[in-house]
This record gives C-alpha cells, sequence and structure tokens, in this order.
C-alpha cells in the first residue's frame, strides 16, 4: 500500500465514485492516496447492510461502462441486486483492477486546508497522517452521513438500538422479539417486510406515508442478461443521453390531455413494469402541474388500497401531504401487505407526535409502548452531510459549511468558488440523486479527469470556479427546479429532513444528457467560468 505524503491527487471515499476517479488517475499516471472510513471498499454499500438493502436501479444498468470486458464476465442474478451482491461487484472491481494498494482503510479525513502561498491542499487524517495534494477529489457520496436521531431521551432506552445506515455486519436477529421501527422511507420500506417476518410483534411509527411501487424483483434470465450483454454499447448511450440516467420512452402529452381510461391503462403499464420511472415519466407534466400529478398519485393510492386490507391503514399509509415523485418513490417487495399481519401494527405519528424514548421503549402524545428493540430508519444529511462533516477551507481559510450556512452553492456540483483544485464528485446542484447515480457518477469522474489532463498539458496550476459562474449556475438551478413540483415537499432533496438545514432544492432536475452537454460546452469553450491559473508549483514525488 502507498504511504506517499506528497502526491498528485487525493481522493476521498472508496464507494464506486472513488474507485473509478482512482482508476482513471492512475491511467494518467498521477500519484494518487484514497483515504476511506470503512474496513473495505463500497461506500454506500458496504455501510447499508440493513435487512432487505436493495438498488432501485435494474442492475445490468447499475454498473460501470467503462471497461467493456468487465460488463462481459459480471454475471448479475438479480433484477435489482440486493446488498450483499452489489458489494461483491464493487470488490470484484477494486481486485480486477488491483485498486486497493493506493486506498488507506480505516482512516477519516478529518480537515483539509488550501494553502495559498503553494496552490495545494493539505490533507489531515484521524490516523494522525498528514498529505500535501495539488488536487483533492471529494468522493463522500450524497447518502453517506445519517442524520441525528431527533428523538427527546434516546440514550434512556435499556435495550440494543440500532440504524439502518450503520447495520452490524454479523445482522441481527429479531426471532421472538417486540420491535418498535421508526421510520418509513426507502431503508423502512425495504426492511419492515423482512424484520416483520422475524420478530414477534412489530410496531412501525410513521411520520410521513412513502410512495411505493411493487419492483417485481426476480432472478435474471441467462436470456436476458445475454441480450444486454450484446448490446452493452448502445444501450450506454442511451443511458448517457437520457433524463434521469435510465432510459424510457420520452413523453408527448399531458397526463390531463387523455381520458382516465387511457391514462389509467398507461399507470396500469408501468405499474406492472416495475420501476421508479415508469409512472413517473409517462407524462410530459407529471412533475410540473399539480393537476397532472394527481392522477398518478391516486393510482398508486388506489393500489396501496388494494394492497392494505384495513380501510384505515390503507389510508394511513397513502401519502397526501406531497406530490407523487417529489419525495423519492420506492420499490418495494411485500411492503404494504406486510400491514396485513396481525403481528404488525402502525402508527401515526402525525396524530400522536412521539414525545420521547424511555427506558422500555417509545412514548407518543398518546401512550406507551414496550420493546425489546429499537430500529430507526430515520434516513441521511442528504446532499452536503459528508462534506460538511470535514473542515474544508479554501482561500483564505474559508470554511466550506459557513460558506453553506445558507445552502450549497456550486458550479455545476462539481466545483466551488474559493477552493481551487477542488472537485466534488456528484456535489450539489448536479443531476446526483435525481438519477441513475453510476451514470452520474461516471459523467463526473471523465469530466474531472480530462480537465486534470487539460490542465497539466497546458502547464496550468489552478483550476477555481468563479463567483459570477457559480451564482449563474445556482440561479439555473433553482429556476429550472421551481418549474417543477419538487421545491413544494419537505424531502431531503430540500434539505427539510434535517432540524435547522437551509431549505433549497439541492440536485439538478434539468436532465442527465443536457447537463453532459452543458459540462461538455464549458469544457470545450476553455472552462468558462472556471479561473485558471498559470503559477509553477513544484512537483509531486
Amino acid at each position: 500500500m502507498t504511504n506517499d505524503r506528497t502526491v498528485d491527487a487525493v481522493i476521498v471515499g472508496a464507494g464506486i465514485a472513488g474507485l473509478y476517479q482512482l482508476y482513471r488517475l492512475r491511467e494518467l499516471g498521477l500519484s494518487t492516496r484514497v483515504f476511506e472510513t470503512g474496513d473495505d471498499v463500497g461506500g454506500t454499500w458496504y455501510w447499508n447492510r440493513y435487512p432487505g438493502a436493495r438498488c432501485d436501479v435494474e442492475s445490468l444498468s447499475y454498473s460501470y461502462s467503462f471497461s467493456p470486458e468487465l460488463e462481459q464476465e459480471w454475471e448479475w442474478t438479480e433484477r435489482y441486486p440486493a446488498q450483499p451482491e452489489i458489494l461483491r461487484y464493487v470488490s470484484h472491481v477494486a481486485d480486477r483492477f488491483d485498486l486497493r494498494k493506493d486506498v488507506t482503510f480505516r482512516t477519516r479525513v478529518v480537515s483539509t486546508v488550501y494553502d495559498d502561498s503553494t496552490g495545494r491542499w493539505r490533507v489531515d487524517t484521524d490516523s494522525g497522517e498528514t498529505v500535501d495534494a495539488q488536487y483533492l477529489i471529494m468522493a463522500t457520496g450524497c447518502l453517506s452521513r445519517s442524520k441525528d436521531i431527533d428523538i427527546p431521551g434516546r440514550e434512556r432506552f435499556q435495550g440494543p438500538t440500532y440504524h439502518t445506515a450503520h447495520w452490524p455486519h454479523e445482522g441481527v436477529d429479531f426471532t421472538g422479539m417486540r420491535v418498535g421501527l421508526v421510520g418509513t422511507g426507502s431503508s423502512g420500506v425495504q426492511s419492515i417486510p423482512i424484520i416483520a417476518a422475524q420478530a414477534a410483534e412489530l410496531t412501525v411509527f410513521q411520520r410521513t406515508p412513502a410512495y411505493s411501487l411493487a419492483a417485481r424483483n426476480r432472478p435474471l434470465e441467462p436470456s436476458e442478461i445475454d441480450a444486454m450483454k450484446a448490446e452493452y454499447r448502445q444501450w450506454r448511450e442511451k443511458q448517457r443521453t437520457s433524463g434521469f440516467g435510465v432510459p424510457v420512452p420520452e413523453a408527448t402529452e399531458s397526463a390531463l390531455a387523455v381520458s382516465e381510461a387511457e391514462r389509467n391503462a398507461k399507470y396500469e403499464a408501468g405499474w406492472q413494469e416495475g420501476t421508479l420511472v415508469s409512472i413517473l415519466a409517462g407524462y410530459t407534466d407529471t412533475l410540473a402541474d399539480a393537476a397532472a400529478n394527481d392522477t398518478a398519485a391516486e393510482f398508486v393510492r388506489q393500489k396501496i388500497r388494494e394492497r392494505v386490507t384495513d380501510p384505515d391503514i390503507a389510508e394511513t399509509l397513502s401519502p397526501r401531504s406531497y406530490p407523487f415523485g417529489t419525495k423519492r418513490p420506492c420499490l418495494d417487495t411485500g411492503y404494504y401487505e406486510t400491514f396485513n399481519e396481525p403481528h404488525v401494527h402502525l402508527v401515526d405519528l402525525r396524530k400522536t407526535p412521539l414525545a420521547e424514548a424511555t427506558e422500555r421503549g417509545l412514548r407518543t402524545s398518546e401512550r406507551d409502548y414496550e420493546f425489546d428493540v429499537l430500529v430507526f430508519a430515520t434516513g441521511f444529511d442528504a446532499m452536503t452531510g459528508a462534506l460538511n462533516a470535514i473542515d474544508i477551507r479554501g482561500r483564505g481559510g474559508v470554511l466550506l459549511r459557513e460558506k453553506w450556512a445558507e445552502g450549497p452553492r456550486t458550479y455545476l456540483g462539481l466545483a466551488v468558488s474559493g477552493f481551487p483544485n477542488l472537485f466534488t464528485i456528484t456535489g450539489p446542484s448536479s443531476p446526483s440523486v435525481l438519477s441513475n447515480m453510476v451514470v452520474s457518477i461516471e459523467q463526473h469522474v471523465e469530466w474531472i479527469t480530462d480537465c486534470i489532463v487539460e490542465l497539466r498539458e497546458r502547464g496550468i496550476a489552478t483550476i477555481e470556479a468563479t463567483t459570477e459562474a457559480e451564482d449563474e449556475w445556482a440561479e439555473h438551478v433553482e429556476e429550472v427546479g421551481n418549474m417543477t413540483l419538487y421545491p413544494t415537499a419537505d424531502s431531503w432533496y430540500m434539505g427539510s429532513n434535517v432540524p435547522g438545514k437551509p431549505r433549497m432544492f439541492m440536485a439538478y432536475i434539468g436532465g442527465v444528457g443536457a447537463y453532459r452537454e452543458r459540462c461538455d460546452a464549458i469544457a470545450a469553450n476553455g472552462y468558462e467560468g472556471f479561473r485558471l491559473e498559470e503559477r509553477v508549483l513544484s512537483s509531486a514525488s
């Protein structure tokens, strides 16, 4: 393993993004260090081991495209890959390209400071090691920092507690236990059916119900794997030019321009297809017009009523406070049917708020509940949490989290004014979480790599987003976002799930293909919106 203290680049994070960025920089011959908090590679898929953890993008699409040989040799087993299979895949990639030798595991980056006099970054870790680098690349992930559990008295509970984002690697056996689970976002939706199958009693505390679609997961047939492998190159191009990184037929008409029967037939076809975007992308105005959106929302609510036998429970599980799709929809296997089981109970925290934890369980405004174990599926400090957890200081010692005190501002989600040679893979104000993450990761890594190549060929020491370009991009992101219904929902897209976090739409909804074109055009125009500085720096050893 390398232990160079002076390198060309430091990458923070050894998940899907960090490993690919390492691969590309190594191809250039750049000396690179990667720091990873975990014991091994995998990022999100290393940490999120809760029961039922599974990707909501199909496995044949949720994979690297940079190596045709890798595409052909890896065999996915399920339509939607479970966490263990994704982790095996990422581990295989690390082995195949011998990437671990440049990764320092079990090491957290605690601070990074830009030195104005040298134009380089000083990176400090919790092991006491300091590394000096020209380029600092944050591959910290959009959903890697769990949000604090804001339940008073949580430490008083005498039994074991678990958070879905920090699940024990050896697993948890809930057999015969009374389990209390807080949260019905994606991790709750995925874990509840499996925990319920083990537990003697499961009580779910729901703040806001999710829109969840039936995943229709299944083993992959050899014939469909062979068919995809035969056309992977064409498929990858479609991914790159699509709206969400998931190719679907482009909508051509309004949901309000067709009859209810025709509309519901299309929704039913999408429901049977079992993908996140099949219903969401069916019409041009689903995410832009409240009336159009409600036709899709009501279709999903009707499906909930069909799956849940008790009408009152079905209504409690039916979202009505936000438009369909403005919080990330879930894909599930047996989620709603779980609430038909006599040992599974649902508590609506909008009617009876959660007051505090007690020594024996949880207390609402209505009553006390006793449990043997508590599970918190309470989500993430998305988009900015992992970056703000590190003391990142740019020119003049400006702290990134202070610059972002009113909400994150970036140029393209790739760079930040005042922070030269700092790149953020799938950072705030890029398509990121509104897309197939692997597609967006590859696009960012390739853009960053091409940028570094050009900088070095031209003798450019530093690249930095201008304040003007950053402001213009922020205005564009807000303008496009306001053309949709996303800002009407209190979601982690908006930062609304974290108390005190500025409320703003943190992703870019302009589309993966259109965004790629914009990034490419900016590079082709000599990195328009960036300030390039040619001073000579001492080379890395």
